[in-house]
C-alpha cells in the first residue's frame, strides 16, 4: 500500500527558526530512542511515523545506538523511509548521533574523528540515505581533544554527509567551547540536544543562556521525564510500560517511582486537569513556554500519543499563579 501524506499537515503545527539558522523545527519531533528496535511491532512504527507527518511532525530523531540491540532503529526507520518517506526526503530533517558504544575495540566509542566519521557511515546504511540532516556527538569524550571531535562534525558536513552538525548532553562550559571551535572552523553549531523536564532542570543553570547568547537552537528530550509526567503510573505501573516489559534500554527503573514522586504527580495533574490539558500535554507546554527552546522530542508508543502531544501546541501559555503554584510542587 503507497502512503500519501494528509494533504493539511502543516496547518496542524507550528515551527520555530533554529537558533541562527535557516532551518525551522517542529514544536513537537518524533523520537525513535524507543519502540523502534527488533522487538517491537514494525507495523505500528509505521504507523507512529504516518501520524506524525500527517500532524506536521518533519523531524525525525535518531541516533546509532538506539533500539534495542543497537543500530536497530536506523535500520527500522530505513526500511519504513524506503517504502513510504522517500518522496518526501526534501520535506523531512533526519538526525543522527554517534558517541555511545556501538561496536568492540578502540574504535566504537566516545569522540574520535574515526570512531564519528565510522558510525555515520553506517547510520546511512541502515537509514538508506544519502545524507542527515543534522548529525550530533552525543556525548562529551574527556579523553579525545575536543578539537578533533569538533573537526570531524566539520569534516562530515564538508563530505555532504550531513547538513548541520549538533552537539548532545554538553555542560554549559563545554558546549561553549564547542560552538566557538565549530564557528572558526566555518561550520556553525546548529543545535544542542539535553534531557530536559519538570522533574529534571540542570539546562537552566547557565546552558540555555549559553545557547542564547551563540544563537545555538535547543532541542529537548526526556521532557515527559520517561513517562513519569503522563497519567500512566498515577494508579501503579502498567504492565505495558517499560518497566512492565522489563526493558534496560536507559528508560525509567522502577526505584524511581516513589510514593513521593507519584504525590508530585498527581498534583501537576490536577494543575493540567484546570488547564483542560492532559499531563504530558502540560509538561510539554511547559518546556515550549520558553522560547530557547525549539523544539521538543516526543517519543511514542502508540499513533494515539502523537496526536495527544501534537494538542500541546495549542497552550503552551501559563499565568504567573500557574508557574509559581508547579514550582511550588517541584521544590
Amino acid at each position: 500500500m503507497n502512503y500519501t501524506a494528509n494533504e493539511d499537515r502543516y496547518e496542524k503545527m507550528q515551527y520555530r527558526r533554529c537558533g541562527n539558522s535557516g532551518i525551522k523545527l517542529p514544536l513537537i519531533s518524533l523520537g525513535l530512542w524507543h519502540n523502534f528496535g527488533k522487538i517491537d511491532d514494525t507495523e505500528n512504527c509505521r504507523n507512529i511515523l504516518h501520524t506524525a507527518f500527517d500532524n506536521g511532525i518533519t523531524h525525525f530523531d535518531l541516533a546509532n545506538n538506539y533500539g534495542p540491540p543497537p543500530g536497530a532503529a536506523e535500520e527500522t526507520f530505513g526500511k519504513l523511509y524506503n517504502d513510504d518517506f522517500k518522496p518526501y526526503r526534501d520535506e523531512l530533517i533526519i538526525s543522527s548521533k554517534a558517541g555511545y558504544k556501538m561496536w568492540n575495540g578502540p574504535y566504537g566509542d566516545f569522540g574520535s574523528k574515526k570512531y564519528l566519521v565510522s558510525s555515520l557511515d553506517q547510520s546511512l546504511k541502515r537509514m538508506k540515505l544519502e545524507y542527515v540532516d543534522i548529525f550530533y556527538h552525543h556525548r562529551p569524550d574527556a579523553e579525545t581533544p575536543l578539537e578533533e571531535t569538533m573537526a570531524a562534525l566539520d569534516l562530515i558536513v564538508r563530505q555532504g554527509k550531513a547538513l548541520y552538525v549538533g552537539i548532545s548532553n554538553y555542560k554549559a562550559e563545554e558546549a561553549k567551547k564547542a560552538i566557538e571551535m565549530l564557528r572558526q572552523l566555518g561550520t556553525p553549531c546548529l543545535i544542542h540536544q539535553a534531557r530536559y523536564s519538570m522533574f529534571d532542570r540542570w539546562v537552566e543553570d547557565k546552558l540555555l543562556d549559553v545557547l542564547e547568547k551563540e544563537k545555538v537552537g535547543c532541542i529537548t528530550f526526556s521532557s515527559l521525564a520517561q513517562g513519569l509526567l503522563t497519567n500512566k503510573y498515577l494508579t501503579g505501573i502498567p504492565e505495558d510500560s517499560r518497566i512492565g516489559r522489563h526493558l534496560e534500554n536507559g528508560a525509567i527503573t522502577e526505584s524511581q517511582i516513589t510514593s513521593e514522586v507519584i504525590e508530585k504527580v498527581k498534583k501537576l495533574n490536577a494543575i493540567a486537569q484546570n488547564r483542560n490539558q492532559s499531563l504530558a500535554q502540560m509538561a510539554l507546554g511547559w518546556i515550549l513556554k520558553d522560547k530557547r527552546i525549539t523544539s521538543v522530542i516526543l517519543g511514542a508508543s502508540k499513533p494515539k500519543q502523537v496526536t495527544e502531544g501534537v494538542e500541546a501546541i495549542k497552550n503552551i501559555d501559563f499565568s504567573k499563579e500557574e508557574l509559581d503554584k508547579i514550582n511550588f510542587i517541584l521544590q
